[in-house]
C-alpha cells in the first residue's frame, strides 16, 4: 500500500458538493462558482443547494423553517451557567450543540444549523454581563444573528456582509473538520454526532481557530511603515505568519477576495474603523513581498483568515468568537457532506503502518 503523509494524494470520498481547484485558485459550489453566489444569493438559499437531494420534503425556501428552528434552539440557552460561560466561546457551543437531538432528518438538520448562531450570540453576550436574545423567525439567518449579537436591528448593508461570509465558508472540499464529520457520518451515527467532530476539529489554530489571532497581527503592527519590520522579525523568529499559504491553493484564495469586496460594500455604508482596510492590505503588500523573498520556491498568497478577520471585526464579533462564526456557515457543508456519506459511502476505514518494536522472540 502506498503512503500519503496527512492524506494528501489521497482521494477519499466522491462529491457533488464543491471543488476545490488549488492551482486555478477556483472554489465550485454545486455547479456554481463562488463569485456567483457571494453577494447574489443568501445563506439560506445555499443550504438548500447544499441540502438537495440529501432530504426528503426539501421546502424551495428555509428562510421559515431555519427561522422557526432558531427559537427551538434558543430553549437550550437556559442551560448555560457559569462554567459554560468561562469556557472560550466555540467550546461552550458545542457542549450545548451536544444536548441537541442526534437525528438524520430535515428538522435534524435545520435545527444544527439554527444551533451555532444562536449559542454563539446569546455565549458572546453572557461573557460581556448582558443577557440573551429571543430570535426573530421572520427574520433571515444573517440579519437575526447580528440582532441577537448587538440587541438591534442589523445596519446597513451589516446583514448582507455577513451573508456574503456565511456563504463564501459553507464548505469547500474535503478539509479537516469536514473529513471528520464524514467519518462520524461513515459509522452511521447521528448528524449531531457528524457536526460536533467537524466543530471540534474547525477550533483547532491549523483550521477555522486561526482568523482571531489576524487581529492580533494587525494590532500588533499598529502602523503601515511598521509592518515590514514586524513581519521580518516574526518570520526570523520562525513564527507562523497568520493569514497567509494554504495546503491546497497555490494562488490566490478565492474566498479571500470574496471577503474583501464584502468589507469594501460594508465600509461604504457602514464605516467602523475607517482607514482599517487600507492598513491592512498595506500589511498584505508587504507580507507578500516578504513573503516571496523568504520562500521563493513555495508560493503563499492571502488566505480566507486574513479578510475574515476584518469582516467579523467590523461587524463587531469578538476575536474569541471568530470561530463560532465560522462555524455557522461552515455548518451547512458538514451536514451535507454527513448526508452524502451516509447515502452512498462506506465506513471510512484506513490503514496504518506500524513503525514500532517487534515483540521480543524466545531464544
Amino acid at each position: 500500500m502506498s503512503y500519503s503523509d496527512g492524506l494528501e494524494t489521497v482521494i477519499a470520498a466522491h462529491t457533488v458538493l464543491s471543488d476545490v481547484d488549488g492551482q486555478a485558485g477556483r472554489l465550485t459550489l454545486r455547479g456554481w462558482s463562488l463569485d456567483q453566489l457571494v453577494g447574489r444569493t443568501t445563506f439560506e438559499s445555499v443550504v438548500r443547494l447544499l441540502f438537495d437531494g440529501f432530504f426528503e420534503d426539501l421546502p424551495k425556501d428555509l428562510t421559515a423553517r431555519i427561522g422557526q428552528a432558531r427559537l427551538q434552539v434558543y430553549r437550550e440557552v437556559s442551560a448555560i451557567d457559569e462554567a459554560l460561560v468561562a469556557l472560550p466561546v466555540v467550546e461552550g457551543v458545542r457542549a450545548l450543540m451536544a444536548r441537541l437531538v442526534d437525528g438524520d432528518d430535515l428538522t435534524t438538520a435545520l435545527t444544527l444549523v439554527a444551533a451555532p448562531a444562536v449559542f454563539t450570540t446569546a455565549l458572546i453576550r453572557l461573557q460581556a454581563g448582558e443577557s440573551p436574545i429571543l430570535p426573530d423567525p421572520a427574520l433571515s439567518h444573517a440579519a437575526d444573528s447580528l440582532r441577537m449579537l448587538h440587541g438591534r436591528p442589523a445596519g446597513p448593508g451589516e446583514a448582507e456582509a455577513l451573508d456574503a461570509y456565511l456563504v463564501t465558508v459553507c464548505d469547500h472540499g474535503l478539509n479537516a473538520s469536514t473529513f471528520a464529520a464524514r467519518v462520524v457520518a461513515s459509522t452511521r451515527a447521528g448528524l449531531t454526532s457528524a457536526v460536533l467532530a467537524g466543530l471540534s476539529a474547525l477550533k483547532g489554530p491549523l483550521h477555522g481557530g486561526a482568523p482571531g489571532p489576524v487581529i492580533e497581527m494587525l494590532d500588533a503592527i499598529g502602523k503601515p511603515e511598521r509592518a515590514r519590520p514586524w513581519i521580518e522579525a516574526a518570520l526570523e523568529r520562525g513564527d507562523r505568519l497568520m493569514g497567509f499559504g494554504h495546503r491546497i491553493y497555490r494562488v490566490r484564495d478565492p474566498r479571500a477576495d470574496a471577503l474583501k469586496g464584502a468589507i469594501r460594500r460594508l465600509a461604504a455604508q457602514a464605516p467602523q474603523r475607517p482607514g482599517r482596510l487600507e492598513f491592512a492590505e498595506s500589511v498584505e503588500i508587504a507580507a507578500l513581498e516578504i513573503l516571496k523573498a523568504h520562500r521563493p520556491d513555495r508560493p503563499l498568497d492571502v488566505n480566507v483568515e486574513f479578510y475574515t478577520a476584518l469582516l467579523l471585526e467590523a461587524l463587531q464579533f469578538p476575536p474569541g468568537a471568530f470561530t463560532g462564526v465560522f462555524a455557522m456557515g461552515r455548518v451547512a457543508g458538514w451536514l451535507a457532506h454527513a448526508r452524502e456519506q451516509q447515502a452512498g459511502g462506506r465506513l471510512i476505514r484506513p490503514q496504518s503502518r506500524y513503525v514500532g518494536p517487534e515483540p521480543l522472540r524466545a531464544a
